[in-house]
């Protein structure tokens, strides 16, 4: 069941992804602009730092371990210029040494396949889980009356999305996206070629530089490095709540949580969806990446909470509703550093006609399992081992699908 759920979750995932108008391109005030540039630097903790990068198997140990301690780094990068390149597309990203990744990573312009027929607002057949969504959102004890929002996944597949139904105000012009799409020539790493895992102990500080055949070269450097590793718990209330608690993050602009479960792992019964915002706002750029300027606004309307808090009440509801084990992300935004040639003028009236723009964002993310213990945050007396039952001891790699299956432990 716990595995069916985290299938669960990424196919409604995938949904919000799928109904969520895409962020703009970056307004170029002139189309002078040649080449677009961004680095997307993740800090991964709990669940998400032992899955990161690695493989299907490596991830079941570290789960068979009960090991949730792990942290993780991973870096997305994304050139888009409106240049045809000259030759083979072909670009690399220099890194300083402390990014332990060589010298450089290329970035590889991917084939571009025929999109299949799509209709706006759809969800392909066969995507889309039975049964119903059960939408909460707030932090609190209890959940507000009016909750939950009930939507019909048959409803939802055939592209009757409820007004609301997904994030809204949060696709700013700030936080433009690069795509092969809305690029005359793409690149971007990791990619099938080069996929090499970033390491716990890198660093980005220091110069930086891109070469292409498609673009002008790029050269920043950078004085901010990936965020703080997330630190979460939960505790569970006597109303039937789970308080969630977390470090405080230096440089943190704004946190945001959700969380997904569903009492028969979502195979045709009620999916459970929770937001920590104070209002009806769910997917799409929440799970993505926020500009300082984005958080502002959305911490000023209640839809992500403040870089101050560091806690926030599931409500009973909410865990009651979801089963023996929900899956819960919390999300710590945190500064952006933004680099031009040449640079934008102090004076906003003056003309910037720049050949080059870029940004490098940066963000810290766990992952709890509430009421799977050793991942789901709760201090360890909590998590005791539970008494005997009989069954032999799970021993070597086959153990693994010998415990999945109820035959060891």
């Amino acid at each position: 069941m716990k595995f069916r759920l985290i299938a669960g979750t990424a196919v409604v995932c995938g949904a919000a992804a799928a109904v969520t108008l895409p962020a703009p391109a970056v307004s170029q005030g002139a189309s002078t602009t040649v080449a677009r540039y961004t680095v997307d630097a993740s800090t991964l903790s709990g669940m998400a730092g032992m899955g990161a990068g690695g493989s299907g198997l490596g991830m079941a140990m570290n789960m068979m371990r009960g090991g949730g301690g792990q942290v993780a780094h991973t870096v997305e990068l994304r050139l888009g210029s409106n240049r045809a390149a000259t030759g083979a597309p072909k670009a690399d990203h220099f890194m300083p040494a402390v990014a332990k990744l060589g010298a450089s990573v290329p970035l590889i312009t991917p084939e571009r396949a025929q999109a299949p027929e799509y209709v706006p607002g759809t969800i392909p057949p066969g995507q889309m889980p039975k049964g119903r969504l059960l939408l909460y959102w707030g932090c609190g004890e209890h959940a507000p009356k009016g909750q939950p929002v009930v939507i019909d996944f048959a409803k939802l597949a055939k592209g009757q999305v409820p007004p609301g139904l997904f994030a809204q105000g949060v696709n700013l012009p700030e936080d433009w996206q690069i795509l092969a799409s809305n690029s005359a020539t793409y690149g971007e790493w990791p990619n099938a070629r080069d996929s090499k895992q970033v390491s716990a102990q890198s660093s980005l500080l220091g110069p930086h530089k891109v070469v292409s055949t498609y673009a002008p070269q790029i050269d920043f450097t950078l004085a901010d490095d990936f965020m703080p590793a997330l630190q979460a718990r939960s505790a569970n209330l006597p109303s039937g709540a789970v308080q969630l608690n977390w470090n405080a993050l230096p440089k943190a602009t704004g946190y945001y949580a959700w969380l997904m479960g569903a009492k028969d792992g979502g195979q045709g019964g009620d999916m459970v969806w929770w937001s920590s915002a104070s209002s009806q706002q769910f997917g799409g750029a929440l799970a993505g990446w926020l500009s300082p300027a984005a958080v502002g606004k959305l911490v000023a309307a209640g839809t992500v909470m403040p870089s101050s808090q560091v806690s926030c009440t599931v409500p009973a509801e909410v865990k009651q509703a979801a089963g023996e084990v929900a899956m819960t992300q919390l999300y710590g935004y945190g500064p952006q550093a933004d680099f031009s040639y040449p640079p934008r003028p102090a004076n906003a009236k003056a003309a910037w006609k720049p050949d080059w723009i870029a940004r490098v964002r940066f963000r810290s993310n766990t992952t709890l399992m509430l009421g799977l213990p050793g991942m789901d945050g709760t201090p360890q007396a909590e998590n005791a081992a539970p008494a005997p039952s009989g069954k032999p001891k799970c021993k070597g790699l086959s153990g693994i699908a010998k415990r999945a299956a109820g035959l060891c432990e």
